[in-house]
């Protein structure tokens, strides 16, 4: 894979390649600026979010957002070759994330005013295709995380940015490792394009099964049990120092199965507070806020905070995978039961809610069904996730060798 890599490198740089600050390359422009709100309805001109550029090493243009431009206002329109950068996050981690402008816009674009834009003197440079790899790579995001400053919320400083360092291969060294790189993502692209497709054929088929015109009942009538937990007193360190007692909180349930958490309490907070034992192969469901509705199958026996309802299938009716899956495929009829200002469901609302029951060997028919596709989707151990993450690591991994270059001596231009 390497071979015409390494010909080219003792062809065109064998002592090394320059490395120099962005300051000496080229310049930084902001994004929007002076808009209100009411300028970002019925827009005449394209603009680029925060999200599109966190999203993708390769700005996508083909975008639905408008922003009013006036005749002869003063923005900054972006160009071919354009590294766009988000400029501030919750965490440092998060700053600076990079996207070039890797094709001729058909139209202007304008970039909004969280984000802003380096500008190369000589695009000729560097390759646009180029510079997507390389101002993600982990040696770049180092240094641009290096930049950002904040307590609750942290911004990238350009002045700072000028001073980051890259390097400058040949175009012909650029090009054969743009060809390598992009091979690996094209590969995870086209996975990623065949799990959407396996994720639209799966909702198909769940929908088709678990709608059928079987004689409906609610929760409650094909439980043993329900229950909710607790959370233990945080100040009281003997409900979690040392504990060994999973403890699950909402924002684990997310249409899975669970054999771990992150939490853990002890044994004297089960003894002295609400969050009891839940058995195994319960249905787990959300009570409150942004989670509410999501559900989940605990493969351990847990507890629980306050905001999780726990049902223990009746067996002799149903299996608790089956219901698993009938209460996953009415997500959108449980949130609509939410109310209140936090958006919160409750026992009774949930509990209310009907399923088609079918024979048990027709539940066992439908589940290993929906098993397969499950697999197949979200599991990553195996299936086309697991495939989806072992590419894109590999192609990290050939990122990281092939961005690191020998440093010519003497040739840093700060």
């Amino acid at each position: 894979m390497l071979s015409k890599l390494e010909q080219l490198v003792n062809k065109f740089c064998p002592n090394g390649v320059e490395y120099k600050a962005l300051a000496k390359l080229g310049k930084f422009y902001g994004g929007l600026s002076g808009k209100s709100k009411g300028d970002f309805t019925d827009g005449n001109a394209k603009f680029i979010t925060y999200k599109n550029v966190y999203a993708n090493p390769s700005l996508n243009v083909d975008v639905d957002e408008k922003v009013k431009i006036a005749d002869g206002e003063k923005q900054h329109a972006l160009h071919y070759a354009d590294v766009i950068f988000t400029g501030s996050s919750e965490t440092p981690d998060e700053c600076g994330f990079s996207s070039v402008l890797t094709q001729e816009p058909d139209e202007k674009l304008y970039l909004n005013s969280f984000c802003f834009f380096f500008r190369f003197d000589e695009p000729q440079i560097m390759l646009p295709d180029f510079a997507k790899h390389l101002f993600r790579s982990s040696a770049l995001r180092l240094q641009i995380r290096k930049t950002a400053s904040g307590v609750t919320r942290f911004n990238v400083s350009k002045k700072l940015m000028e001073k980051v360092i890259i390097p400058l291969p040949p175009l012909p060294v650029q090009e054969e490792i743009v060809r390598i790189l992009d091979n690996f993502t094209e590969l995870t692209a086209e996975l990623t394009a065949e799990l959407t497709a396996r994720k639209q054929q799966y909702k198909y088929y769940r929908d088709s099964l678990l709608t059928k015109d079987f004689k409906k009942k609610t929760l409650r009538k094909i439980m043993l049990s329900s229950r909710s937990g607790g959370t233990p007193l945080k100040s009281n360190k003997d409900y979690y120092d040392n504990g060994t007692i999973p403890w699950l909180r909402t924002q684990e349930v997310v249409f899975n199965e669970i054999y771990e958490t992150n939490c853990f309490i002890t044994k004297l907070a089960v003894q002295e507070t609400s969050a009891k034992w839940v058995p195994v192969n319960c249905v787990i469901i959300a009570i409150s806020g942004a989670s509410a509705g999501r559900c989940a199958i605990n493969k351990v026996p847990l507890t629980t905070n306050q905001h999780c309802l726990c049902i223990e299938i009746d067996s002799s009716i149903a299996l608790y995978k089956y219901v698993f899956y009938c209460v996953c495929n009415q997500y959108e009829d449980l949130i609509a039961k939410k109310e209140g200002a936090r958006g919160d469901l409750n026992a009774t609302r949930i509990l209310s809610l009907e399923i088609p029951v079918p024979s048990i060997p027709e539940q066992e028919r439908i589940i290993e069904i929906l098993d397969r596709f499950d697999t197949l989707c979200n599991n990553i151990s195996e299936g086309l996730p697991y495939e989806i993450k072992a590419r894109q690591q590999q192609y990290e991994y050939y990122r990281e060798k092939l961005l690191t270059f020998k440093e010519k001596e003497g040739c840093v231009n700060e």
